[in-house]
């Protein structure tokens, strides 16, 4: 009962941030806690856990109380590298980071 996000366009320091706060946790407090979270990216980590419930119902026959999530792991992926000009010919570079998501969940 898996689920992976590649390639997600933000940074994964800011998924941690909302990550950490529903490590471990059943999945019925998880989904309720990042559908009303205040963070912009807790939609992101909705998805993919609802993806990963969705996968242990229709394709394990789990029932989804008694599922948690085991693993989230949000890992550095491609990192974008854009330049600003600036006066005098010179440039500053802009990274845009970009990270992946699994989930794994257990049965308790």
């Amino acid at each position: 009962m898996k689920a992976y996000l590649k390639n997600v366009r933000i940074s994964p320091k800011k998924l941690r941030v909302v990550a950490e706060a529903i490590r471990g946790q059943d999945v019925n407090t998880a989904l309720n806690f990042l559908k009303f979270a205040p963070k912009k990216w807790a939609n992101i980590l909705y998805k993919a856990l609802y993806s990963a419930v969705s996968n242990a119902e229709n394709n394990d026959n789990q029932n989804r109380n008694e599922l948690y999530i085991d693993t989230l792991s949000i890992t550095k992926w491609i990192v974008y590298k854009r330049w600003q000009a600036i006066s005098r010919w010179r440039m500053h570079p802009i990274l845009k980071r970009t990270s992946n998501v699994k989930i794994d969940l257990m049965v308790k």
